[in-house]
């Protein structure tokens, strides 16, 4: 069994969730059945039976007839099995609603990047995709704590993912000018009114960080020497204090900081995940600048040409991408040809006249694809590293809005 899902991996199950979750049912029409590996065929058929029996007994003709058919596909698919595969497997089945009081019939099935851990079955007005989202969660958190005697941040840097938790400011006196008995009084009140917020910094970060699962490490930052100091002074708890991982320089403790703490952690953590990312995007936007050899292409058509020609070494994808490749073709004359739809235009599409037939025929959709798949497809033929950059990042930001969130690093420079 794997334990660990690939970024292709993630992005399909990603989408996948987010085809599930836009079913809705009318009534309780939608079925979701979790089959663990270790679970036998023979008991789920046995359970579906029961809930088969059970489920005459609806009042609702409609709701009945339904639910009946839903169990009775998924029975007929389970045949297909002589045990569940490595990882289980789920079906989604039922009726979702299409508007003006109808239906349609709907069944996915989906053998999961990771394995299923409990058998579950549940009828309701959606999908139970919850144990399916548990498997995306970030596992390569690490703790943000930005402090000094003004302000203190504490976030979560999950995968390339920054998030701000909790923002403090501190009554902390300024510098005073007064001589004599009056400043060193002054200077007295200024150290016990910032230990005590240092002692609230560090409670308040002990506290949060002991409650997140699985922090891996936590990165310490903020100007001048007061940072250091805090740590050193052991204002955190032991637990959390034994997790940081190392101390940097930053001009800010508030949420702007935060990227500068991770963009500073990123360089010397090598192995971080926004590390990787913002390497190759910095080497594609170094290529790019180049006037002559450039190793940059970007664009859908020119990635498409390269990774044809096979010259391509590493494909940038923004997670971002909503579009499909799409086949059109003529049902009269089986002309076809290829075209890329968002996916607002691809819902709003309506067949079109056919541009080689003399009558009015028209084309219509015969086969669609996920761009990010299509382009992962094509680079796997050749050998290309396939790289799909984060959204909510610099790097995954820049790599949407500026080039259309396809990219690549070229093995070598070729015209195309």
């Amino acid at each position: 069994m794997t334990t660990e899902m690939t970024e292709r991996q993630k992005y399909d199950l990603k989408r996948q969730i987010e085809e599930l979750k836009a079913c809705r049912g009318r009534h309780t029409e939608l079925i979701s059945l979790y089959i663990p590996p270790n679970k036998q065929i023979f008991d789920v058929t046995a359970y579906l039976r029961n809930e088969y029996s059970q489920s005459q007994n609806i009042k609702s003709k409609t709701t009945m007839k339904n639910v009946l058919s839903a169990i009775e596909s998924i029975m007929s698919r389970l045949k297909q099995y002589k045990q569940p595969p490595e990882n289980g497997v789920v079906f989604f089945v039922g009726h979702k609603s299409v508007g003006s009081d109808k239906t349609e019939m709907v069944a996915y099935v989906i053998e999961p990047p990771l394995p299923i851990t409990t058998f579950l079955y549940r009828c309701d007005s959606s999908f139970y995709t919850e144990p399916l989202e548990e498997m995306l969660t970030e596992r390569e958190i690490y703790g943000l704590l930005l402090v000094d005697r003004r302000e203190c941040t504490i976030g979560l840097l999950k995968g390339n993912r920054i998030e701000l938790l909790k923002y403090m400011t501190s009554q902390v006196p300024g510098k005073h000018g007064r001589g004599g008995q009056s400043q060193r009084r002054f200077e007295r009140l200024t150290e016990i009114a910032a230990h005590e917020w240092f002692v609230k910094c560090g409670e308040t970060a002990s506290e949060i960080f002991r409650s997140v699962e699985g922090i891996k490490g936590i990165f310490v930052g903020g100007p001048g020497p007061t940072k250091r100091f805090f740590v050193e002074e052991n204002y955190l708890h032991y637990e959390v204090q034994d997790k940081i991982v190392d101390i940097f320089d930053t001009g800010y403790t508030d949420e702007f900081g935060l990227r500068e703490l991770v963009s500073r952690a990123s360089e010397v953590m090598t192995n971080l995940k926004i590390s990787r990312e913002k390497r190759l995007m910095k080497k594609f936007l170094k290529e790019i600048t180049k006037t002559k050899d450039s190793l940059a292409v970007y664009g859908e058509d020119q990635v498409r040409k390269a990774l044809e020609m096979g010259v391509v070494d590493t494909l940038l994808l923004s997670e971002n991408l909503r579009k499909y490749r799409v086949k059109l073709q003529c049902n009269s004359c089986n002309y076809s040809e290829m075209r890329t739809f968002s996916e607002e235009d691809l819902k709003d599409f309506s067949p079109s006249v056919c541009p080689k037939c003399d009558n009015d025929n028209v084309m219509e959709v015969v086969e669609k694809i996920d761009i990010i798949d299509e382009f992962s497809d094509l680079a796997e033929k050749t050998g290309c590293k396939v790289e799909i950059i984060s959204a909510g990042s610099e790097e995954g930001d820049s790599l949407y809005s500026a080039f259309n969130g396809i990219a690549g690093i070229l093995r070598y420079s070729v015209d195309l």
